[in-house]
């Protein structure tokens, strides 16, 4: 696996808005920003798929010897991995996915005031074969998993699936729920993608990674056979190919 996801740094959690991690001391690596999504009661889902729940088995503050919760959730909760099972019959499980192609150097495009990202705002890209691409769309003006569900949300276009695949990038990520849009954008998208072997990160928060050169570190949770798993993503700034 790459070096990225174990090298030292610092780490910026903060929300939108929210200060972040220290600012690191000159000649150290620049802090990690976590863009995946805080889990909980709240958390937007994609319609027909169900909300997030714990519940609590055993708590402290009542007298237990520890406290322990039990999950209920989507393995396309929040920020998650989509696995080629989750579109592709014979597709493989989440857990024989190359990692590799989710951490490494990445690059963040700002894509704003379109809502079909297709191969002519791509193209607009110096792009080649193994890049981490992640779109950041107007999804990203607002912390969209708190709000709402928006049919209308910024997606990529089959023909923008059909570019990247051609490229030949190792991962493409998206600040929505969903890589693909309504119609045939959705099915089309997810399958051009995933046949070809790159891995897609949906439900990303970009909200504070403006366009640029990055290191991205994903990791997905590992079930077996999962059509998709969530997962917990970083981006550092200063990697380049």
């Amino acid at each position: 696996m790459s070096r990225q996801c174990l090298s030292a740094g610092r780490f910026d959690t903060g929300g939108p808005g929210e200060p972040g991690g220290m600012t690191s001391p000159a000649g150290a690596a620049a802090p990690w920003t976590d863009i995946s999504v805080p889990v909980d009661d709240g958390l937007t889902v994609f319609p027909g798929t169900p909300g997030f729940r714990r519940e609590r088995v055993s708590d402290v503050s009542q007298g237990d010897d520890a406290t322990l919760s039990a999950l209920h959730l989507s393995t396309h909760t929040g920020t998650h991995v989509d696995a080629p099972a989750h579109f592709l019959a014979d597709g493989d499980g989440v857990d024989s996915m190359d990692l590799n192609r989710l951490t490494g150097p990445a690059k963040v495009l700002d894509i704003p005031g379109v809502r079909r990202v297709g191969a002519a705002q791509l193209g607009r890209f110096t792009l080649v074969a193994g890049d981490r691409v992640l779109l950041r769309t107007d999804n990203s003006a607002h912390d969209w998993y708190r709000r709402e569900f928006d049919p209308g949300y910024a997606h990529l276009t089959a023909d923008g699936a059909r570019h990247l695949a051609a490229l030949g990038v190792a991962a493409v990520g998206i600040d929505y729920l969903s890589i693909g849009g309504e119609g045939i954008d959705n099915p089309e998208t997810h399958r051009t993608l995933l046949s070809a072997g790159i891995a897609v990160l949906e439900g990303l928060d970009l909200s504070r990674t403006p366009g640029g050169a990055y290191e991205l570190c994903c990791l997905p949770l590992r079930i077996t056979g999962g059509d998709g798993a969530p997962a917990r993503a970083l981006l550092r700034q200063g990697a380049s190919r």
